[in-house]
């Protein structure tokens, strides 16, 4: 028993490769071994290795066995050795799964992947855009940002990671993949009371995402409009003035009842008609841009941040457009496709 018990343990204290090597060998070995004792009864090397494989996951068909004393004999040793190296194999092989699902949720594995969307801060907020964006395309893949000790979203979900870190720091981002990301989401930090230190920060992190990838379209969220000029230096592409945007709404939906309603759809994907970016069909002019849409089942409403299509239907489609249009789902893929 002592015998097998520092056999055990001295099989556990070994190397990975060590071990899968010497459990190929013995594999390898007992194979010609056993086949050498009786060739008559195993006839191949094929059935050989069937049985030994068999033996060391203790399956046992029957359909093999050794008859000889010393078939028999050696069939007992691998049957004991076999069985202890394949165990551990197998545990072993559970141990990196469980290593690397630790690793997941604590948020200490690289993202490598590109073309993704990085989000930094978790709240109420960025749950909903997480929600939000996995509705929205089924293909991307989000890198959530955050210090905490866990991720809060699900792992399991292989389109979301999370990177666990200092928001501020240059090496959160590298881990992140952030030179090849498709664009980075900054939300202003929930646990930070006071409105001008957490615009303070927002501000701090926008000038390390820009330093690390300036190419890469970089949206805000700042509480006070006063401080967009503080951002004057640094590249962000698009802001979100969270306090006024509810206000707004509050007071267009006091003046214009159920104008919300309007809003809602048109920000979320869940329902409804919704707002869609598309590519120039080698229109002309905005009219046959305009009619062409509209044929097909889609109004167009905005070039860029400009909303007055409807009085410049007759100049032409710059190269750079970026045309909007409003119009459900199925109708938007069969424009693109």
């Amino acid at each position: 028993m002592h015998f097998f018990l520092k056999l055990g343990l001295n099989l556990i204290r070994m190397r990975n490769l060590t071990l899968f090597i010497s459990t190929a060998l013995f594999t390898i070995l007992s194979t010609f071994i056993i086949y050498f004792l009786e060739p008559d009864n195993f006839e191949s090397l094929l059935n050989s290795f069937y049985f030994v494989m068999t033996t060391f996951t203790t399956v046992g068909y029957g359909d093999y066995s050794p008859i000889t004393m010393a078939g028999k004999l050696f069939s007992i040793i691998m049957y004991l050795v076999g069985i202890g190296l394949l165990g551990i194999i197998i545990g072993k092989i559970i141990d990196v799964f469980t290593i690397f699902r630790r690793k997941r949720e604590e948020g200490k594995m690289n993202y490598t992947n590109e073309n993704h969307i990085i989000i930094i801060g978790w709240g109420k907020k960025s749950e909903s855009a997480i929600t939000e964006l996995l509705k929205s395309n089924q293909t991307v893949e989000i890198v959530l940002i955050d210090s905490l000790p866990k991720s809060p979203v699900d792992v399991s979900n292989n389109r979301v990671h999370y990177i666990q870190g200092n928001s501020t720091e240059e090496q959160t981002f590298e881990k992140a993949n952030i030179s090849m990301a498709k664009s980075v989401i900054i939300f202003s930090d929930d646990t930070i009371q006071e409105p001008s230190l957490r615009d303070a920060k927002t501000l701090t992190v926008a000038i390390v995402v820009e330093r690390l990838a300036p190419a890469v379209h970089t949206t805000v969220e700042i509480l006070n409009e006063d401080h967009i000029s503080n951002f004057s230096h640094v590249n962000v592409d698009e802001f979100i003035l969270s306090q006024e945007t509810i206000s707004s709404l509050a007071v267009r939906s006091a003046m214009y009842q159920g104008v919300s309603k309007v809003y809602s759809q048109l920000i979320s994907r869940q329902h409804g008609d919704d707002l869609f970016k598309v590519k120039n069909k080698n229109w002309t002019t905005y009219k046959e841009a305009f009619n062409d849409l509209l044929e097909k089942g889609a109004t167009l409403i905005a070039d860029g941040d400009r909303l007055d299509i409807n009085r410049r239907l007759e100049e032409k489609i710059p190269t750079d457009a970026e045309l909007y249009i409003i119009c459900d789902k199925e109708t938007y893929e069969k424009i693109e496709g």
